[in-house]
């Protein structure tokens, strides 16, 4: 190939240097770099040929090329390094054979990972500095790097580990690379520096040891650790080394293609890695948060077949961070993430659905947030069981009883992603399922975690399916468990409970006027002069609002809009003013709430919609639905799970307006600076910048109103947030209050549904909530407040300590 591109690299310089000419090499050139990125990319992939003979012969045809296009080379090894961990040692030995063949390549190889690496520290690509850490690593087996550089380079990041007034987080995420790291070259280190490798080790562990775990309770999905338990990560792949190191550091699953070329190799001159100090922390830094290490079977739970891996063997570690990258890196496209975690290179060593199946739950259960999606999980398990009929859908029901059967100490957040998950599932199996097996819910109080489970599966199936399916998915034993018809419940029927009253003839007057297309003004005069009482001057001027006035229209007009989500929108758009005039106070936008429930009570799908749009359109304000839901007739709805979808969608709309707001203020002025800068520099450096230019410039009156704007929506969000914990610790102080005095136990399951809620504000918007955490210790979580909510406040500190 590469005596091929030359000669006709000759042939064009004969014609001489002309347009044509340069052009066409331009052209080759670039087809070349296509041709060689292909070449590395795929190599290692399925193959007539053996690996080691397609290494072999990529590395001869680099070899050929590497005065040509060496920086190219070059930048995809290190790409390579970094996005395909999991052909980490096939890179490694391609690199070790160029090494043998071209020092001073292997000697610019090793530079541009030191400072690929130092790049990814700086603008904190946290798992790319990892991965490259590994390949470094890796280099030491292919006689690339030495031993003593790499252990200089280790001990670096341990020192970060030990450095003191930093957070903890940040010392974790050192600790956590170095020994992610040792499984590539533990063996390597122990034949050559064994008393250096000791030596780190140890200091490992006095750090491991010392650290503090407030955390780790908020993290877990089941509170206690029977049958599995649910492990701290760091200590659980500490564990997983002290196995390794006393096995002799030697595994049995890292593909190891070097090995077949040591002889070539060992005469290899070898580099040392330039020094590599890691940038120091800063306030502003956010570092990647701690996880457990989430478990639902050992090997008694898969008697037929290959063994499971022990919990602290490192297969186990490696077979997981392995399943988990294919996860990530194909996540958007179901079938292909499904038919590559089906075809794992060891599959035939391993149990592979039933560690497929372990990953993928505890990807959906990961706290605080799940890294994508959680229909994404759930779509790619209907592709698993598609591609592999015989067995995932039995591995898959195994698993959705076991968690069925630990759900009494369920985290209430992973609870919610179960019911979603499951019903999800269900839809796409035509719902069948073996409820008699799960009869032991019958006898429950409705509130435990078991009936409430079934229960809620079944609301959302209703949202994937319709009422009478619903029925005839179930046995009716399990009748109780069904949701109510979702019919709207109108309270102005002319044969309803207010049959001849006032509210019922202006109820009339108004479908009448509706129907026959009447304004927004005459709608309100309509109202006024129906349900308006006769008032004294002076109170006309407060804008006293009206609950009656405000139930009947908002309950009638979307009585009128009943038949879809579509129709109830166009109703409100419509009638949009007279809303928004009549909920023109905080109360008033609490009874819009009020009549919106009275009519949709048994609907809840339709009830998030709504509540959704009457914030989008800012007809209630997000600070309304918070008082709303912790008034005193939504309490006892606490352990219902609609109840936290509003809170969550009313704090993410507010999460977002400061967002864009943020965003529009910043660039603005950015905009403001560029072109003062720009007005300052010489002819030629503004031609450069032009192209990236804003449009346009704005004024300094234009920013500062933006700027305005994000404080007031700050202090908003702040608002929000201060209600809503406000309230917590009011509502459960009033209730260990009562418990204590009537001298009963206060662990009730309303107690721990409403715990469960608390927590799950914090972990779900634990960036947001994060910003604000010094004013929710000075002024709500105190030292005197009890200790079962103070707790909570506590291990959300403790996240990113």
């Amino acid at each position: 190939m590469s005596h091929h591109h030359r000669r006709k690299r000759g042939y064009d310089d004969e014609e001489g240097n002309g347009y044509r000419s340069k052009k066409r090499r331009t052209n080759e050139h670039m087809e070349i770099e296509d041709r060689l990125e292909s070449l590395i990319l795929r190599v290692g992939e399925k193959s007539t040929s053996s690996l080691e003979s397609n290494l072999e012969g990529l590395a001869s045809v680099l070899e050929a090329d590497l005065s040509t296009y060496k920086s190219k080379i070059l930048k995809i090894l290190v790409e390579c390094a970094m996005k395909l961990p999991d052909k980490c040692t096939i890179y490694t030995t391609l690199i070790g054979l160029l090494n043998t063949k071209n020092y001073n390549f292997g000697g610019e190889c090793v530079e541009l990972l030191v400072k690929s690496t130092k790049d990814a520290l700086k603008s904190f690509r946290w798992s790319d500095a990892r991965f490259l850490l590994r390949f470094m690593s890796d280099l030491v087996n292919c006689h690339v790097v030495s031993a003593g550089s790499l252990l200089q380079l280790l001990d670096n990041f341990v020192d970060a580990a030990l450095e003191e007034g930093v957070p903890q987080v940040r010392r974790d995420w050192f600790a956590y690379t170095v020994l992610s790291a040792l499984p590539w070259v533990g063996r390597e280190l122990y034949e050559k520096k064994e008393s250096e490798l000791d030596r780190m080790l140890g200091s490992l562990e006095g750090y491991i040891k010392r650290r503090k775990k407030i955390h780790h309770n908020a993290l877990r999905v089941f509170k206690s650790d029977h049958p599995h338990p649910q492990e701290e990560y760091l200590d659980c792949l500490w564990q997983q080394i002290k196995r390794l190191r006393s096995d002799m550091w030697i595994e049995k699953h890292i593909i190891r293609p070097y090995l077949a070329f040591d002889s070539t190799l060992s005469e290899a001159l070898q580099h040392n890695l330039p020094s590599l100090v890691p940038p120091p922390h800063h306030p502003s830094t956010l570092y990647p948060l701690p996880t457990v290490i989430f478990r639902m079977f050992d090997y008694t739970d898969c008697p037929e077949g290959p063994i499971l891996p022990g919990q602290h063997s490192i297969e186990r570690w490696l077979i997981e961070e392995q399943l988990r990258h294919i996860l990530m890196s194909n996540h958007l496209e179901r079938k292909e993430c499904a038919a590559q975690l089906l075809s794992y290179p060891l599959k035939n060593k391993i149990p592979l659905e039933y560690i497929i199946v372990e990953v993928m739950f505890g990807e959906i259960f990961r706290l605080p947030n799940p890294l994508c999606l959680e229909i994404a999980y759930g779509s790619i398990m209907i592709e698993l069981c598609k591609l592999q009929p015989s067995t995932m859908p039995q591995v898959l029901a195994q698993a959705t009883e076991l968690l069925y059967e630990r759900i009494d100490g369920m985290n209430k957040t992973c609870f919610d992603r179960f019911v979603n998950w499951f019903s999800y599932h269900l839809s796409n199996f035509q719902f069948r399922w073996s409820w008699d097996d799960w009869e032991d819910s019958l006898t429950q109080d409705p509130e435990e975690p078991k009936a409430k489970f079934i229960r809620e599966v079944l609301l959302k199936c209703l949202r994937l399916s319709y009422h009478q399916r619903v029925v005839d998915i179930v046995p009716e034993t399990f009748a109780v468990f069904l949701p109510d018809k979702p019919i709207p419940n109108f309270k102005y029927a002319a044969d309803g409970p207010y049959a001849g009253s006032v509210e019922v003839r202006a109820s009339e007057h108004l479908i009448a006027a509706i129907k026959r297309k009447c304004t927004s003004e005459e709608v309100l005069a309509l109202l006024k002069q129906e349900l308006d009482p006769p008032m004294a001057e002076e109170d006309m001027e407060d804008n006293v609002y009206n609950p009656v006035k405000i139930e009947v229209f908002t309950q009638t007009l979307l009585f009128l809009g009943q038949k879809s989500f579509s129709h109830s929108f166009a109703a409100i758009a419509k009638f949009y003013s007279v809303l928004k005039a009549l909920g023109n106070t905080e109360e008033a936008q609490i009874c819009i709430l009020r009549s919106v429930v009275d009519l949709w009570r048994t609907q809840q799908q339709m009830l998030v919609v709504l509540i959704d749009k009457l914030l989008k359109t800012q007809i209630v304000e997000c600070a309304a639905v918070a008082n709303w839901v912790f008034s005193k007739e939504m309490v006892p709805e606490f352990s219902k799970c609609y109840i936290w979808e509003i809170v969550h969608l009313t704090i993410r709309k507010m999460n977002k307006h400061v967002a864009k707001l943020q965003k529009d203020a910043s660039e603005a002025r950015k905009a403001i600076e560029y072109s003062d800068s720009d007005s300052s520099d010489s002819e030629d450096e503004s031609r450069g910048r032009r192209k990236n230019k804003p449009a346009e410039k704005p004024t300094e009156d234009q920013v500062e109103k933006l700027e305005d704007k994000l404080e007031a929506a700050q202090a908003d969000q702040k608002n929000l947030f201060l209600i809503i914990f406000q309230r917590f610790i009011m509502i459960l102080s009033e209730h260990l209050v009562r418990c204590d005095t009537d001298a009963v136990d206060f662990k009730t399951p309303w107690f721990y549904w409403t715990v469960g809620r608390l927590h799950q504000i914090f972990m779900l918007h634990h960036e947001q909530v994060e910003k604000y955490s010094t004013t929710l210790e000075t002024l709500l979580f105190t030292q005197d407040l009890d200790p079962n909510i103070l707790d909570v406040f506590h291990q959300f500190v403790a996240l990113r300590m």
